[in-house]
């Protein structure tokens, strides 16, 4: 058996964050009719941010969050726990897509994620949080050209940054396939364990009085006079408002629909290293998470354990008719894809073994940042499509969701960030055929030194998509 196959012998299905002990059993599920002031659909990390920051804006407001699983079983519980204060995906992205407002969005992103810091430190939230930055690589010349660009524009703004050529970046961090290195050491970009920071949030938010339900599915809404009526499994819920929270899963809402698309991304975490190996990738020291610069990017970390989660790459896929549900969500192939690409990156850990797969659900948007909206009179608000950057960002869609309900509305709401429509996704088998060339055309760019095609030339022309 070929060794990357073999590592994934006896790997548990599931979320390696969501596999620890101290897991808070499951609320009661809503099993009668409700009133509240707001409702919130969802409880991932947007819908818990959206009621801890709605309490503290007015303590007085009933608000009820229902939660169609557990809280965290969606993204918010599997991803990779990277703390980013961006919110757009970068300042290219921001400038492309909302031209002028980069430094304003990137100043907001930095409060935002100062702010989140702090309310761990007020509920006493322990989130596992580490200040270790994030560092990106460069596997080929075309990306050291263009990562050395991003550091003599950083440095030049003042930003902390620090560069490693080939032979200083696998000293830091040992694979032969990285050719230079960018570490963007200051601010507060850091780690966290998303399902203790889910279940933190939990905690917090019930005790300032809201009312959680979970294994509580919405059916339905619609208006109700000056309110709104959502149908549960098992019970109905009167509010004034609604905030939707349900990013990728599906939604009653016909424009949250046609603005997000689920795409499906699969994830390794290895058995705790050994010193050894440790001392053979010589990452334990720094710690920070690690991306590459290509189109089809990985992304990986340490854990407090000393493992490595292992994500993103080649396994990341969109299936036709937007599939959310489970049946693809062990894909053998794809993770074996992953393990793959992992001993290509560290062939030094031959023999390691992954101890947990999982794969699921993220929202993707054409500008590959939030999308908020509103409906039925701002009765309705909504924040989805954080595009795999949401650990940080969920906290500012929350905002942005409260403030387009009318609580506490500020000058942010006259953002182009927030005013903007993003361009919808294609019906299908447009959206299926456009999603498949775009992704095969990233594959292709990075076969070929990062050289960007015909058809990714037109979606930048367009403004759809990530700007590198």
């Amino acid at each position: 058996m070929e060794p990357y196959r073999e590592a994934l012998t006896d790997t548990k299905y599931g979320s390696l964050w969501l596999d620890q002990d101290d897991r808070p059993e499951p609320l009661a599920p809503l099993t009668k009719d409700e009133n509240c002031q707001l409702l919130i659909v969802g409880g991932g990390f947007t819908g818990l941010w959206a009621a801890l920051q709605a309490k503290e804006r007015m303590p007085d407001c009933d608000i009820i969050l229902i939660e169609s699983t557990a809280i965290g079983d969606g993204a918010s519980g599997r991803n990779g726990g990277m703390l980013h204060a961006s919110l757009t995906h970068g300042a290219n992205n921001a400038d492309h897509h909302f031209p002028g407002e980069k430094d304003r969005i990137g100043q907001l992103g930095r409060r935002n994620l100062k702010e989140l810091l702090e309310s761990l430190e007020r509920y006493g939230i322990d989130a596992r949080y580490e200040n270790v930055g994030s560092m990106t690589v460069a596997t080929d010349e075309s990306q050291v050209a263009s990562l050395r660009g991003a550091y003599t524009r950083r440095k030049a703004a003042g930003a902390d940054v620090v560069w490693f050529d080939q032979d200083e970046i696998q000293q830091a961090v040992n694979s032969p396939t990285y050719q230079a290195g960018l570490w963007s050491r200051g601010g507060q970009d850091g780690l966290v364990d998303p399902a203790r920071l889910c279940w933190g949030l939990k905690a917090a938010a019930l005790s300032l009085g809201v009312r959680v339900f979970e294994d509580t599915p919405l059916m339905s809404v619609s208006p109700e006079g000056t309110g709104m009526r959502a149908v549960c499994a098992h019970g109905t819920v009167h509010s004034d408002k609604i905030l939707v929270a349900t990013n990728a899963f599906p939604s009653p809402f016909r424009p949250i629909r046609k603005s997000v698309i689920p795409i499906w991304d699969y994830q390794l975490a290895t058995e705790p290293l050994t010193p050894a190996q440790l001392a053979a990738i010589r990452w334990g020291e720094t710690r920070h998470s690690v991306s590459n610069e290509a189109e089809m990017f990985h992304y990986y970390r340490m854990t407090q354990d000393n493992r490595i989660t292992w994500g993103g790459g080649g396994s990341v896929c969109y299936y036709y008719g937007s599939r959310t549900d489970p049946g693809v969500a062990d894909d053998r192939g794809r993770f074996e894809r992953l393990s793959k690409e992992f001993f290509e990156t560290f062939p030094q850990l031959e023999g390691l073994r992954f101890s947990h797969r999982w794969g699921g659900i993220i929202a993707s948007s054409t500008r590959f940042c939030m999308v908020p909206g509103v409906a039925y009179d701002s009765r309705v608000s909504w924040a989805v499509g954080y595009t795999g950057l949401g650990v940080g960002a969920s906290r500012f869609g929350a905002r942005v969701g409260l403030e387009l309900l009318g609580y506490q509305p500020s000058e942010i709401l006259d953002l182009q960030f927030v005013r903007k429509r993003a361009l919808n996704w294609p019906p299908e088998p447009l959206r299926w055929a456009g999603v498949t060339l775009t992704r095969h055309a990233m594959a292709n760019a990075d076969a070929h030194g990062g050289k960007r095609g015909l058809w990714l030339k037109l979606l930048d022309r367009l403004h759809v998509g990530f700007a590198c």
